[in-house]
């Protein structure tokens, strides 16, 4: 399990690949090489190993396009041709939308070809449509720097990642191993809707390691699903209106916004809480502030705002 399992509304959605359906799902295979050995084509059997798992070294480029469609026609040409220039720097994902709808609606794209990269996991919207070279190369290179930047990065040796010659190569690792099988329990946790299980999980592992940065953004998320779970946003605001200074409500009403995805306004309603209290109440309101900036991108504008009202808040 990965933070990227589960998602707050807005994110891209990678939990819904798992399968529902009371059929078997196809069984895995390597990710097919496509046309040059930096370009593969992926399905969603192999999601996991040759996109997700890889992109914790390389930066992967995902190119949603179909066969009928013009204008992929022309994009896809350009992005193999980029990716064996650019000799392994970054890996070129190809996947079918008729053949992966499943991947497609994850992904919510809306049109195609659709541009995607997944950086560590995260996957980030780079553009729509048949764009020249000339144009896609500054957005290429932005990738690679924000990868680098969040420590990825490797190179791509050619072909598709061979999961089973992997592990017979890499020594045993009783810690990852170890961390592997807290994500696994965490997942097969939040499979079952145990959201208290898969927070138990997240604790454990911070009490090891509290560097585990996927952990702590997990278990933030999960526990503001818990905070917020059955809860009716409009009645939840409307008795934070009704209520200024009273903290449980306007706790509640942050989680409401921040469970939404409107960040800015979560970190306004408990800055200003924050001038107002004192005391255990004060160290209330800031403890969860924090918890809340557990759930924002280090380089998100909103954090750096709110870290900085936050301080002038409190001194």
């Amino acid at each position: 399990m990965r933070p990227t399992d589960f998602r707050l509304p807005g994110a891209v959605d990678l939990s819904g690949l798992k399968a529902r359906a009371t059929a078997p799902p196809a069984p895995p295979r390597a990710a097919a090489a496509a046309p040059g050995s930096h370009v593969i084509d992926v399905t969603e059997a192999d999601f996991q190993t040759a996109v997700v798992d890889q992109s914790m070294q390389v930066p992967v480029i995902l190119d949603f396009w179909a066969s009928w469609c013009g204008p992929c026609k022309q994009l896809s040409p350009i992005l193999e041709g980029m990716a064996e220039a650019d000799g392994g720097a970054w890996v070129l994902a190809k996947i079918d939308c008729d053949a992966e709808q499943r991947l497609a609606a994850a992904f919510q794209v809306q049109s195609i070809p659709s541009v995607f990269a997944v950086i560590a996991g995260q996957p980030v919207p780079l553009f729509q449509g048949a764009l020249p070279e000339q144009q896609i190369r500054p957005v290429l290179d932005e990738v690679l720097r924000v990868a680098a930047a969040n420590g990825v990065t490797g190179r791509h040796e050619g072909g598709a990642p061979d999961a089973a010659a992997s592990a017979t190569a890499t020594p045993a690792d009783p810690v990852a191993d170890a961390r592997t099988a807290a994500y696994d329990a965490a997942q097969a946790a939040l499979d079952r809707g145990d959201l208290p299980a898969a927070a138990a999980v997240f604790r454990d592992l911070l009490t090891n390691d509290p560097s585990d940065e996927g952990a702590k953004l997990s278990l933030a998320r999960i526990e503001l699903l818990i905070r917020t779970e059955g809860i009716d946003p409009a009645q939840v605001e409307q008795a934070a209106a009704a209520a200024p200074d009273d903290v449980d409500a306007q706790l509640s009403a942050a989680d409401a916004a921040m469970v939404v995805g409107d960040a800015h306004s979560a970190i306004d309603r408990l800055v200003g809480l924050v001038r107002r209290t004192a005391g255990t109440d004060r160290d209330r309101v800031r403890e969860r502030l924090l918890g809340l900036f557990e759930l924002l991108e280090p380089d998100d504008p909103r954090l750096v705002a709110g870290r900085r009202a936050l301080a002038n808040a409190l001194f």
